[in-house]
């Protein structure tokens, strides 16, 4: 029941925020839109931004699915592009009303997901520290993270496909001679 009543929250705020700015909703608007006891939601949630993380990360679970893998990580962040344009009025509102940061640490967490899976089966074969295979992984995120903020800032009108593609051409091979480095 609790995976329900979340998704019928997530359901009222996007609908919601079809309608007005993601500041000017309240959790009263988001209740009543469900109909729900204002207590219901905050069993569930802190606040509206708890709930946008929620959905963010919801969204960002399915759309990453098993493309955690060295062939498969440019299809996960095709995925990633496609689920952000999928929830287009979501995301520009989020986008508009909370700040970059608020932004990135809604993305942080998948991409860095990603990239370990990624790192991981790459440096099967080496001795790297844990530690250092999670910094690479965050240079590499904030990277990614830099060129969708930018995508969302400019209405996601380029390809997801290119900017991936572009990405792809980038690290190719950095992520096994960065992992070469870090070798103990």
């Amino acid at each position: 029941m609790s995976q329900v009543t979340k998704r019928a929250l997530e359901a009222s705020l996007k609908h919601l925020l079809l309608q007005k700015p993601l500041n000017k909703i309240t959790i009263n608007d988001i209740t009543e839109d469900c109909g729900i006891n204002r207590m219901t939601f905050y069993y569930h949630f802190r606040d509206i931004y708890d709930l946008v993380e929620w959905v963010c990360m919801e969204d960002a679970k399915k759309a990453l699915a098993d493309n955690k893998t060295y062939e498969t990580w440019q299809q996960g962040f095709i995925r990633i592009f496609d689920a952000v344009r999928e929830n287009k009025p979501f995301i520009m509102n989020v986008y508009r009303c909370v700040s970059r940061e608020q932004v990135e640490k809604y993305l942080k967490p998948l991409t860095d997901n990603l990239l370990m899976g990624v790192i991981d089966e790459e440096s099967v074969d080496m001795k790297v520290r844990e530690e250092d295979k999670k910094f690479i992984a965050r240079v590499y995120s904030y990277s990614f993270i830099g060129l969708m903020l930018d995508w969302i800032r400019d209405d996601m009108k380029e390809p997801p496909e290119k900017i991936v593609h572009r990405f792809a051409l980038v690290i190719q091979d950095s992520l096994k001679m960065a992992l070469d480095r870090f070798k103990i």
